[in-house]
């Protein structure tokens, strides 16, 4: 597949695809649509992107790397272990509540058999790019003796599916349009006793 070509008006087109993808799904979303609401030209939009499937991923490895350097840069992960997983759950469930990661995700799985390089590429700049995110963490706090962790890409894996617990399915499979803050909440507190159950230190 080709690559992309950065430019003057990459953002530009970035964010006319965004909010085109999300309204009308990867197949519903045509080139003209798309230059229409970055205001460029086709022949611009095709400069920078000339596969609407690259521009897909480009959409999508932007928000998850947007998100997960926001955590990283907002949260004090030297502040007491049970407090760093919290905040780290809470914007976890969040983004997985989201609008954006909801409709992206299911924009990947029903492309995924045609365009199985969609799905790959969605995994490795979302579920991998939060393990290895997490794993970051985690390393620092097994070293200052605050968890006991052996194999830390297999903790952050867990970490990540406790934050999944209910609401994630749910709201995939149109049982629940949103969750009230008190079952994220739930989910939240749920996931960081679990966890340093686990791999606290006694």
């Amino acid at each position: 597949m080709p690559r992309a070509r950065k430019g003057r008006k990459f953002d530009q087109v970035l964010e006319g695809a965004r909010n085109v993808f999300l309204q009308h799904g990867f197949e519903g979303a045509s080139v003209d649509d798309i230059a229409r609401e970055a205001g460029v030209s086709k022949a611009t939009l095709y400069s920078y992107f000339p596969d609407k499937r690259l521009l897909f991923m480009e959409v999508a490895q932007s928000e998850c790397r947007r998100q997960a350097d926001e955590a990283v840069e907002l949260i004090d992960q030297n502040a007491p272990v049970d407090k760093v997983l919290t905040e780290a759950a809470r914007r976890m469930v969040a983004f997985l509540m989201s609008d954006f990661a909801q409709k992206v995700f299911r924009i990947c799985v029903a492309e995924s058999e045609r365009f199985p390089e969609l799905g790959h590429q969605f995994y490795h700049s979302g579920p991998v790019l939060v393990r290895e995110r997490l794993m970051e963490y985690l390393a620092k706090a097994v070293e200052r003796g605050e968890l006991q962790i052996d194999d830390l890409a297999f903790a952050a894996d867990q970490f990540a599916a406790l934050c999944k617990v209910t609401l994630h399915e749910q709201t995939i499979f149109g049982v629940a349009a949103c969750c009230p803050p008190q079952e994220a909440d739930k989910v939240v507190s749920g996931a960081v006793e679990m966890f340093l159950a686990r791999y606290g230190v006694r």
